[in-house]
This record gives C-alpha cells, structure tokens and sequence, in this order.
C-alpha cells in the first residue's frame, strides 16, 4: 500500500509528477505568480488556516528543467515555505523528501529515506517532533527487524505516513481537498 503522499498526490494527478507546496504569509495568485516565475505548473491552489497551498509539476518539460525547484523567492520578506517532493526521481524510486524555508532560507532539509541527514540552517528544527513520533532516536528501529521473514519495507508507507503527519501537526498545515483534475 502507498503512503498518504504518493497515493494522494500522486495519483490524483494522473500523467503528472507533483510537487505540494505550503506557503504562509502569500495569497494564493501570488503563489501561482511566484510557481509560474520559476517555470512550474501550477495544477492547484487552495488556502486554509492561514496557509496557501498549491500542488505543482515537479519539473518544467518546455526547458528540460528536471532540477528541485528552489522555492526560497517565494519566502522572501517574512513568508515561510513547507515543500513536499513526492516524486524527486520516480525513475530511480527515491522516496519523498520535505524542506522548510522561512525569509528566503532553507532552515531544515531531509529525504524520507534517511531522516538522520537533516540539513539546513537549523537541520534540528523538528528534531523533538520527530524524536515524540519515534521516527528518530532509541524509538525509531524496527523491532522485528531481526526476526526471520520480516521486511521492514512492509511497514514503509506507514512511517512516511507518520513522518507527513508529525510535519503537518508541527507546523498547522491544512489538509488540502485535492481533486483529480487540473485547474488553469
């Protein structure tokens, strides 16, 4: 089974690879503007609880732009970004991976492949709420992990799920009403 981000994202935009920003502190045309500048399109946008959202294509095909988008310009002057990557290779199956930027910095960085490489200006920013979810530190191994017949890939979708969940909860994140279709 897919985790929330892959089968919610994912699929709800079918021929489409996407990428789900949060902005804080941007409406939600000045998102579009600011996506649009940096050659993304734009395939939905919403607001709720004081954050913009809007769900992206992860690259831009008319340049042949397949680099992470560098979502600082959107944060300038007191905004704050949270950006998901859903699909940051899908040809080499990389997991997701998430950044927070706050006045056109990246404060913390990680892929959800190995949340013990955070990065950034503060790559601990998150580290108690992940350190409570048990996705870090003493908690966070697999206790079967050692026990015969046991793929720990089996539960895979469930930690992402948790990660996604510990995120959103940290930061107020709305859950956006995706739909299926694309909006222009």
């Amino acid at each position: 089974m897919k985790s929330w981000i892959d089968s919610r994202l994912g699929e709800s935009y079918p021929g489409h690879e996407v990428n789900l920003v949060f902005v804080r502190g941007l409406p939600a045309d000045a998102v579009a503007e600011g996506l649009g500048g940096l050659r993304r399109q734009v395939l939905e946008t919403g607001s709720a609880g004081g954050w913009t959202w809007a769900v992206h294509d992860t690259f831009a095909p008319e340049t042949n732009d397949f680099d992470p988008v560098d979502y600082r310009p959107l944060c300038e002057d007191g905004a704050e970004a949270v950006a998901f990557v859903v699909e940051p290779c899908s040809a080499k199956a990389h997991s997701p991976d998430f950044t927070y930027y706050r006045d056109g910095r990246c404060v913390l960085h990680f892929s959800f492949e190995d949340l013990g490489q955070r990065v950034g200006d503060n790559p601990d920013h998150l580290s108690a709420e992940l350190l409570d979810a048990g996705l870090i530190g003493p908690d966070a191994y697999c206790e079967m992990e050692d026990e015969d017949g046991h793929d720990c890939f089996d539960h895979h979708y469930d930690d992402d799920d948790r990660l996604v969940r510990a995120i959103a909860a940290a930061f107020g994140l709305p859950s956006p009403p995706l739909a299926a279709e694309v909006v222009g």
